[in-house]
C-alpha cells in the first residue's frame, strides 16, 4: 500500500511500434504492445549512433527471400576471407576477417555470397539521405552506419529525438527492406557503445544517470581504439574491466600510459567531448600507379606498395588527417579493379601502418593473375586527437610517428628525393608512374 504524501515514479516510455509516449512499464496502453523503451532520460537524449544490421547479408535477403532463414557469408571462396554474414552464421562462430575454408568448417550449411559492392552504396546512400531527413548533423563513419546529432530537432518534428529515431527504424525497413540498430546517449562513445548491445533491430538508451554503472560491468576491450595488443598489457597490469579503470585517479593512468591513460579515464567514466561532424570536403586519400609492365609476383608489387603508401602517409599529414579505413586498389590486366578495405582499430597517418594492413590485404590476392595497376587510400576519417595513439606494446610507436613527420618536412623543404627510408629507395626506382592520382 502506498504511504500518504508519497508518489510512485513510473519510468518514461515509447512504444516503438505505435510511437505512442507515456509514463509507466511495457505493454503500451495504446496497442498493447511490448516493444516499449523506457528510461527517466528518453527524451531529454540528442546524440545518436545508427548502425545497420549485417549490412551486406540482409540486403541480400531482402532481395532473395528463400535466403531469410540460411546462414548467409558474404565473400570467401577458395583462398579469400569474410566479408561480413549474417546473424545466422555468427551464431556458428562465423566472422568478419575469418579465413573462408574456416568459416566452412564451422557452419557447414552457409550459402556464400559474392559482394554486390555498386548495389551495397546505393542503398546505403538510400538510407544515408533519410537520415539527413531528421537533421543535417550526420557524420558517417561507413556505408552503414553514422552518428547523428538531433539538437533542436524536436521543435521542427514535434517529436523528441527517441520518438524520431524509432520512426526511422520502422522507415527503413518498411522502405528499404532492411533493419536498423540504434543507440541514443548524451555522446558519440556512449551513444556506439548502445547501439551494439541489443542487435538486431536494438534500440538502446544510455543516459548520465546510469553511464557509470552500465561501463563498469564491461571489459576494457569496449573501450574504441582498445586492441587486443593494448587490451593485453593492460591485462599484464591486472586491468581488464571498465570498473577498475573507474577506481583509478587520472594522474596514476597518465603517468602509466600517458595520453592512452588520460583516455581511459575519461572513457571510462562516459566522458567524450567530440563533435558530431558533418566535414565532407574531402572523402579520401589514395595514391595509384600505373605500373610500367604486368606484375604477378607479391614481392614485386609489396615494393611498389610502399612508395604509394608514403606518398599518401605525407598527403594525410599535409591535409591534417587520418582515418580508419584502409583500401587496396588493384587492376588487372584485363582491366577488371578489384578493391579490399580493412577498418584498423584507431585512426591512422602513419605509412608504416598503411603498408602493414596493405600487405596483409595484398598477399591473398597475389595468385598468379597478372595486374597493371596498384592503389592504396585511406577514408573515414577521424579528428587528429585520435589518431596514432601510444601503442603501450610498442614505444617505438611514437618515436617512428616523429621520425616520419621530420623526414615529410626535409622533403617538403628540399624536395621528395632529400631522405629515404628503408625501402624508399627500392621502390621510388621501381615504380616511376605512367599515370599518378591522389585524391
Amino acid at each position: 500500500m502506498q504511504d500518504a504524501g508519497t508518489q510512485d515514479i513510473l519510468p518514461i516510455s515509447l512504444c516503438r511500434q505505435c510511437l505512442h509516449r507515456f509514463e509507466g512499464p511495457a505493454p503500451c496502453p495504446e496497442c498493447s504492445r511490448s516493444r516499449v523503451i523506457s528510461h527517466p532520460e528518453l527524451f531529454d537524449l540528442t546524440i545518436a549512433h545508427i548502425d545497420c544490421d549485417a549490412f551486406y547479408a540482409s540486403i541480400e535477403k531482402r532481395d532473395n527471400p528463400e535466403l531469410a532463414s540460411k546462414p548467409v557469408i558474404i565473400g570467401g571462396g577458395h583462398r579469400g576471407v569474410v566479408s561480413t554474414c549474417c546473424y545466422i552464421a555468427r551464431m556458428s562462430g562465423v566472422r568478419s576477417a575469418m579465413p573462408s575454408y574456416k568459416a566452412k568448417k564451422l557452419c557447414p550449411d552457409a550459402v556464400f555470397l559474392k559482394p554486390r559492392m555498386k548495389l551495397y552504396q546505393e542503398v546505403g546512400h538510400q538510407v544515408r539521405a533519410m537520415m539527413r531527413d531528421l537533421t543535417p548533423l550526420v557524420e558517417p563513419l561507413s556505408i552503414d552506419e553514422a552518428f547523428l546529432d538531433l539538437s533542436g530537432t524536436d521543435r521542427l518534428a514535434g517529436a523528441p529525438p527517441a520518438s524520431q529515431l524509432a520512426k526511422f527504424a520502422q522507415d527503413v525497413e518498411r522502405e528499404v527492406g532492411i533493419t536498423v540498430s540504434v543507440g541514443l546517449a548524451p555522446n558519440k562513445f556512449l551513444a556506439k557503445l548502445a547501439s551494439d548491445m541489443d542487435k538486431p533491430r536494438g534500440f538502446t538508451v544510455i543516459g548520465e544517470g546510469d553511464k557509470t554503472a552500465i561501463l563498469a560491468g564491461l571489459p576494457i576491450t569496449r573501450i574504441y581504439g582498445i586492441g587486443a595488443k593494448t587490451a593485453k598489457t593492460l591485462s599484464k597490469d591486472g586491468l581488464s574491466e571498465i570498473s577498475q579503470l573507474q577506481t583509478m585517479e587520472e594522474s596514476t593512468l597518465i603517468r602509466r600510459y600517458g595520453e592512452t591513460g588520460q583516455r581511459l579515464y575519461r572513457l571510462s567514466r562516459g566522458i567524450d567531448t567530440r563533435r558530431v561532424s558533418t566535414s565532407s570536403e574531402t572523402k579520401s586519400v589514395s595514391s595509384e600507379r600505373t605500373l610500367d609492365k604486368d606484375l604477378a609476383d607479391y614481392a614485386s608489387l609489396e615494393e611498389r606498395l610502399w612508395g604509394l603508401c608514403e606518398a599518401v602517409s605525407f598527403d594525410l599529414k599535409r591535409k591534417e588527417l587520418a582515418g580508419i579505413t584502409i583500401t587496396l586498389k588493384l587492376k588487372t590486366s584485363m582491366h577488371r579493379i578489384i578493391t579490399r578495405s580493412r577498418t584498423v582499430d584507431g585512426a591512422t597517418q602513419l605509412a608504416g601502418t598503411l603498408f602493414e594492413v596493405g600487405q596483409q590485404l595484398l598477399k591473398p590476392l597475389c595468385d598468379g593473375t597478372p595486374y597493371r595497376l596498384i592503389g592504396i587510400g585511406v577514408s573515414h576519417f577521424r579528428p587528429l586527437t585520435e589518431a596514432d595513439q601510444p601503442d603501450l606494446i610498442e614505444p617505438q610507436r611514437t618515436k617512428r610517428q616523429a621520425a616520419e613527420k621530420a623526414m615529410d618536412a626535409l622533403r617538403g623543404k628540399f624536395g621528395t628525393a632529400a631522405i629515404v627510408k628503408g625501402r624508399s629507395g627500392i621502390s621510388a626506382k621501381a615504380s616511376q608512374p605512367a599515370s599518378d592520382k591522389k585524391n
